[in-house]
């Protein structure tokens, strides 16, 4: 079954006999329509199992079935729908626990979902550029898309006047079936958390799955997207190696923007470039994105190959600005502390700060969590990519302390994300490179901007009221405790019991 048809499945649904059905019934299908599908994959691969266990054979890594059991996952999340996609597209960018060859087959969802012919995208047009669109392009290349997404198909055009563009267009009904099945999700999520309290309260799976949601829905709108585009515009003026398209129109539904020509940074073929270029690039790349996680906030969260080109002159064009992380300033403080931590071999630094990301929970065992790095940071403080996947290691981080009862921040997922995607685009094309120096080279810049941005008038009015609430609650506080020791009504009160999930009739500690 093909994207598009999926959507239209979840589109038909969704429309009643009075015309719309109510968001509870639109959710009621979707989930029914996703437990089908699997519940369709899973019999397909038990019968496989049963067919191979009744000739005698064992199953190995060389087996046929191993590419094809790839392969029913691909098309299963395609007949899933956009968001599911979107799912196995994270998937394949986890070596930490996905095969290769299951990866390799889930990095096709990138830019080779199921093409549609252009004729079901027409309406989109009509609707979001009017009746007459034919005239603001000289010519569109509508035999075949130049990508083809979960959310969207990208054309090859020229404007009306001759300038090399692309056209970017949803898919009918995308949006509908995306929101449609972040409800299911959130009901799954809300299941999760009823019935695994103390699992919940480490991992957080509710504000986790809303972080993604988050990132997810500016691919929804692709006024956002150019929004995103303008903004990453202005922070790559400063490098020479690196580009961002120019937005030439936008709407929600159809993005135009100015041609990238190039091919993924994984295709670049080893003559190409020079070895100069090759670690210009690089390094550009990871200086981009950590200015953008430590001093902007706003990262691209899905920079995988297929979303870097690069041209034959030596400039990576950086496209597809949907998916967006946000960080605040606090978030963007505390992640550079884990990652100076990591650069400078200070494992407690790291655990200090991941620790100061989240939080400690009642049963936090802190000291086990700095003893867990203490193992594995010296390994990682001087690998280059090459030598270390740096996105399995934030993962890591991520397993230890949750195994440690310390909570996860939430957007740890994200930043986890668009870290390993980064780091493995730019292992492509210079897999020399040590992340650790490029934070050192980086650094400057980026402590340099952090300062300015700390002596800006608003933050400093900002530190000047904090200053004065402390004040205030601390002399309070200080005369309530003083007429408590003078009465002798001094009291203390602790609890052992906070991370216990409370519910009737079971005990607690």
């Amino acid at each position: 079954m093909s994207v598009d048809a999926s959507i239209d499945t979840s589109v038909s649904a969704s429309v009643s006999a009075s015309g719309a059905a109510s968001p509870t019934s639109q959710t009621d299908r979707r989930g029914r329509r996703a437990a089908a599908i699997l519940m369709r994959a899973a019999a397909r691969e038990t019968v496989s199992t049963l067919s191979r266990r009744a000739g005698g054979r064992r199953r190995t890594d060389t087996d046929d079935h191993v590419p094809d059991r790839a392969r029913h996952l691909r098309t299963t999340l395609e007949e899933l729908g956009p968001f599911y996609i979107k799912v196995g597209q994270i998937l394949a960018t986890r070596p930490d626990f996905v095969p290769d060859h299951v990866r390799e087959e889930l990095g096709r969802l990138n830019d080779e979902a199921t093409a549609e012919p252009f004729s079901a995208f027409s309406a989109v047009l009509d609707q979001d550029l009017g009746a007459h669109w034919h005239k603001r392009f000289a010519f569109i290349r509508t035999e075949s898309p130049l990508g083809s997404a979960s959310l969207a198909q990208v054309y090859r055009a020229d404007l009306a006047d001759g300038t090399p563009c692309v056209v970017k267009v949803q898919r009918p009904g995308a949006d509908r079936a995306v929101l449609g099945d972040m409800r299911v999700l959130r009901r799954a999520a809300r299941l999760v958390t009823r019935f695994m309290p103390h699992f919940n309260e480490v991992i957080g799976v509710e504000a986790m799955t809303e972080v993604l949601f988050d990132a997810m829905r500016d691919e929804l709108d692709f006024t956002r997207e150019a929004s995103n585009m303008k903004a990453a515009r202005k922070l790559a003026r400063d490098y020479k190696r690196i580009s961002v398209p120019k937005v030439v129109h936008a709407t929600p539904r159809v993005l135009v923007q100015a041609l990238a020509d190039g091919v993924a940074i994984n295709r670049v073929k080893d003559d190409a470039l020079t070895p100069k270029k090759r670690k210009e690039i690089a390094r550009q790349l990871i200086d981009f994105q950590f200015r953008s996680y430590f001093v902007t906030g706003r990262f691209h969260a899905d920079p995988h190959p297929g979303n870097i080109l690069v041209s034959p002159d030596g400039t990576a064009h950086i496209i597809d600005w949907g998916m967006v992380g946000r960080l605040d300033r606090s978030a963007r403080l505390t992640m550079l502390g884990i990652l100076l931590g990591l650069a400078r071999n200070d494992a407690e630094a790291v655990a200090r700060q991941w620790t100061r990301m989240g939080s400690s929970t009642p049963w936090s065992n802190n000291t086990g969590f700095v003893q867990d790095l203490s193992r594995k940071v010296p390994l990682w403080s001087n690998a280059t990519l090459a030598e270390l996947n740096y996105g399995v290691a934030l993962m890591s981080v991520l397993q230890y302390s949750s195994r440690r009862g310390i909570q996860v921040a939430p957007i740890v997922s994200i930043i986890g994300k668009s870290l390993a995607n980064i780091e493995g685009s730019v292992r492509c094309i210079y897999p020399k490179l040590k992340l650790t120096t490029s934070l050192s080279h980086t650094l400057d810049g980026v402590m340099r901007d952090l300062l300015r941005a700390e002596t800006s008038p608003e933050q400093l009015a900002q530190h000047l009221l904090d200053f004065l609430s402390l004040t205030d609650k601390t002399a309070g506080h200080l005369q309530a405790v003083a007429r408590d020791l003078a009465s002798r009504q001094f009291t203390v009160q602790a609890r052992t019991n906070l991370g216990d999930p409370i519910t009737h009739g079971r005990s607690h500690r």
